[in-house]
């Protein structure tokens, strides 16, 4: 069945209804759906064991944070589709992200703390040292053109690594790219679950910064707004080597996809170049500041 066809069949629609493309996502097909009882999103998306994806965790954890109050309602959900509300909301770019740093921090600190009161079921652990790991064994098992560049790559985690500060485990959103940040005009609200999990709060605070391109001064005034004091030199050191491993992480994603997806309209070449070019801007700076951290 095409994905037209499969959306008619759901039995969760009240009258007629009409379909359209939601664009924006890069392993995942969207709809907008509107029935006699308002607009809805239809989520098409397959278990990517690749990526550590599973469906069944996600739907999980998209109940989860519309209880806890963050997300919008389920209304339906079967292996491989997901219905949600519509929120009507605008989409953040990364200069919304910027502009909005103590509305995303306060996102960010309530997400962490409420979340673990809603999640059900066998907790998964998210850290982002061993998705690089992991990643490097997809991508040599799987001929990668990038397959020369691993033992780069996992020296360099491996440093990232021993930079972070320890902190307590939360349950993060793993994903902050800004589109997964909605704002309608009175609240903030996340979508897109894919990745979540318990972890330590910098992956997401670095995931915030660096996917929104912050510049120190901004990373700063974020991380206060944050923890609510001004960060230490060892939480802001360990802030800047997270944000590299943010990008690691992500151009490594987009390797493995390049090897096992197929989005329509998606580059993964490009973007995993995009990703590694700001990768090397944002190692620069880090090395700037903080050399190498040796063993």
């Amino acid at each position: 069945m095409i994905a037209e066809d499969r959306i008619h069949a759901l039995p969760c629609w009240t009258g007629a209804i009409e379909i359209a493309p939601l664009p924006g996502g890069l392993s995942n097909a969207n709809y907008v759906v509107t029935d006699a009882a308002g607009k809805h999103v239809v989520r098409f998306g397959q278990d990517y064991p690749f990526h550590h994806v599973f469906r069944e965790r996600e739907v999980m954890t998209a109940r989860a944070a519309h209880a806890a109050g963050f997300a919008p309602a389920v209304r339906y959900a079967e292996p491989g589709i997901m219905v949600t509300a519509f929120l009507g909301a605008r989409t953040y770019l990364a200069e919304d992200v910027r502009a909005n740093l103590g509305r995303v921090a306060t996102l960010m600190r309530g997400f962490h703390r409420e979340m673990p009161n809603h999640i059900s079921g066998a907790g998964f652990m998210f850290w982002v040292f061993h998705v690089i790991r992991d990643y490097a064994r997809t991508l040599d098992e799987g001929n990668s053109r990038k397959r020369g560049d691993l033992p780069r790559f996992l020296v360099l985690a491996d440093e990232l690594e021993r930079a972070q500060k320890l902190l307590p485990i939360v349950f993060g959103h793993n994903d902050l790219l800004p589109a997964n940040i909605l704002d309608d005009g009175g609240r903030l609200w996340l979508i897109d679950f894919e990745y979540a999990g318990f972890n330590t709060a910098m992956f997401d605070l670095a995931g915030v910064a660096s996917n929104a391109g912050m510049s120190d001064e901004e990373s700063f005034a974020f991380l206060t707004a944050y923890f609510m004091k001004e960060p230490d030199e060892a939480i802001r050191r360990s802030h800047a080597a997270m944000q590299c491993a943010s990008l690691l992480r992500e151009a490594m994603w987009s390797m493995v996809s390049e090897l096992y997806l197929d989005a329509p309209g998606i580059d993964y070449v490009a973007y995993t170049e995009e990703n590694l070019a700001r990768l090397d801007a944002a190692l620069e700076n880090y090395r700037i500041k903080y050399g190498i951290l040796k063993s």
